[in-house]
């Protein structure tokens, strides 16, 4: 089948470029990240539309293809993931340019966009490979520029937070590239083909574990998560949307792909990835609702949500692994979407206010009331409300459930909805109370382009539950290479 291709390869390096170029010109770094995300946009929108036309897409680099060579390839999943972060990082860019604009960002402006767009480089690069080795590349890029972002506002709390998260992304690739030396030795080749017609043997299954406890520590899941509150809650809040609404995305698609393609070991080790979820889901929970701040609140809100997207894999058991991947990335987009979304206004709301101190939003006579409607938005896909994509993935979790006879993973998802909604009120009640502020209220200060961004991420978040049925059709594009396992 003859589809045009370059834009499998334009999605990777367009990025790789601009990131060399922004570094090099850096007062001109703002104009050049645009234009390079603008670029990559439209190499992923001819993408998608090639995907949708005549299917999954393959490129073999060098013309060496696999096992000997390492091929490209873009499916409805893959391309998803691509507008995912091409649509956040998008908004979250142009957030940036309002946010990060005074003197004092100087040194935020030159290396946000350097540091960004070889973020991007890498995310591009993980949706579409085929190789757990250029994988284990990949998210080694993604760390890289990852912990940049974190420790880019100069804070001592930050610079303590990127450390931790640098640390605890060392080890989680150490262990990801340990299971990836022992695919090798047992099969002679690291492609998802030859991964999908292996029989399960002893050290395919210790490699399946030590992929899966390093991909565990990069999406923070429980109880693993010790470095992602205070990264995300520190890191400026451009960063922050990046890092909790993209770079967490990654690794959770790794392990989905995994699940399509490589024999889980046992119903028992699924059943462990459900429960490690479910302790995510309630911890994750009640730390959100004692967090004193804003920001940390949503960080914690994270933990919580990503527990979910894992109970989501267990849903149904092993036999049901080949539907189950589809609940669960529906609430890897829905989350992506709206947590961006979510860190922005939060972002927002402190810039006006002055402070994110929970306890005291009440207080203030200034209203930011297009960055608290923008948060409240962001909320009904977190809590899962009609008709929000959030609910559509939660629906999907728990009808699968239900079919299959799983009704504990029902009860996970239905308490972690109801303390959702306890955490969220706590912050929506400072929005909507008056009687203790002790002067007059004042008028918002203003709409400025970084209200416009998180707004209409707020918007999209809502818009793709009401086209789930398409998107659903769209994810399941090119997925006949998982059902050869």
């Amino acid at each position: 089948m003859s589809v045009d291709l370059s834009p499998v390869m334009l999605s990777i390096f367009l990025p790789l470029f601009g990131a060399i170029v922004a570094f090099m010109l850096p007062r001109a770094a703002g104009a050049i990240g645009l234009a390079t995300l603008a670029l990559t946009t439209g190499a992923v929108i001819a993408l998608a539309r090639d995907v949708l036309i005549n299917g999954a897409a393959i490129l073999p680099l060098g013309g060496w293809g696999a096992p000997l060579g390492i091929d490209l390839r873009a499916d409805g999943l893959s391309v998803a993931m691509l507008g995912l972060s091409c649509a956040v990082g998008l908004l979250v860019s142009l957030s940036a340019l309002s946010s990060l604009r005074g003197p004092e960002d100087a040194r935020q402006r030159q290396y946000f966009w350097p540091l960004w767009l070889l973020l991007l480089t890498g995310m591009n690069g993980v949706y579409l490979s085929t190789d757990i080795f250029n994988l284990y590349v990949m998210i080694e890029v993604i760390a890289l520029a990852a912990v940049g972002l974190t420790v880019l506002s100069g804070t001592t709390a930050a610079v303590r937070a990127g450390l931790e998260y640098m640390y605890a992304s060392i080890l989680g690739a150490l262990l990801f590239l340990m299971g990836v030396g022992f695919i090798y030795l047992q099969l002679g080749r690291l492609d998802f083909a030859g991964l999908a017609e292996a029989e399960p043997t002893g050290a395919l299954i210790a490699a399946i574990a030590l992929m899966f406890v390093g991909l565990a520590l990069k999406t923070a899941l429980f109880p693993l998560h010790f470095w992602l509150p205070a990264a995300h809650a520190n890191a400026s809040a451009p960063a922050s949307a990046l890092l909790s609404g993209l770079v967490v995305k990654a690794a959770l698609y790794i392990v989905l792909r995994l699940a399509q393609h490589m024999p889980f070991p046992s119903e028992t080790f699924l059943t462990l990835v459900g429960v490690m979820g479910a302790g995510a889901v309630i911890w994750g929970s009640i730390q959100a609702l004692r967090a004193e701040r804003l920001k940390l609140l949503v960080a914690w809100s994270t933990v919580a949500q990503i527990g979910l997207i894992f109970v989501a894999f267990a849903r149904a058991g092993e036999q049901g692994l080949s539907e189950s991947w589809k609940a669960a990335a529906l609430l890897i987009l829905a989350h992506g979407v709206a947590k961006a979304a979510m860190f922005l206004a939060a972002g927002r709301i402190k810039d006006e206010i002055g402070h994110d101190v929970i306890r005291d939003l009440d207080r203030a006579p200034i209203r930011p009331t297009l960055a608290q409607f923008t948060f409240a938005l962001a909320a009904i896909s977190l809590i899962g409300l009609p008709p929000s994509l959030g609910f559509i993935g939660k629906w999907a979790l728990m009808e699968g459930a239900m079919a299959a006879g799983y009704w504990h993973w029902v009860g996970v998802t239905m308490a972690g909805t109801l303390l959702s909604v306890a955490y969220f009120s706590r912050v929506f009640a400072g929005f909507l109370r008056f009687d203790r502020v002790r002067a007059p209220v004042g008028e918002h200060q203003g709409w400025a382009l970084a209200d416009a961004a998180p707004l209409t991420l707020a918007m999209m978040a809502i818009a793709l539950g009401l086209m789930a049925a398409p998107l659903l059709g769209f994810l399941e594009i090119g997925y006949a290479l998982g059902e050869a396992k």
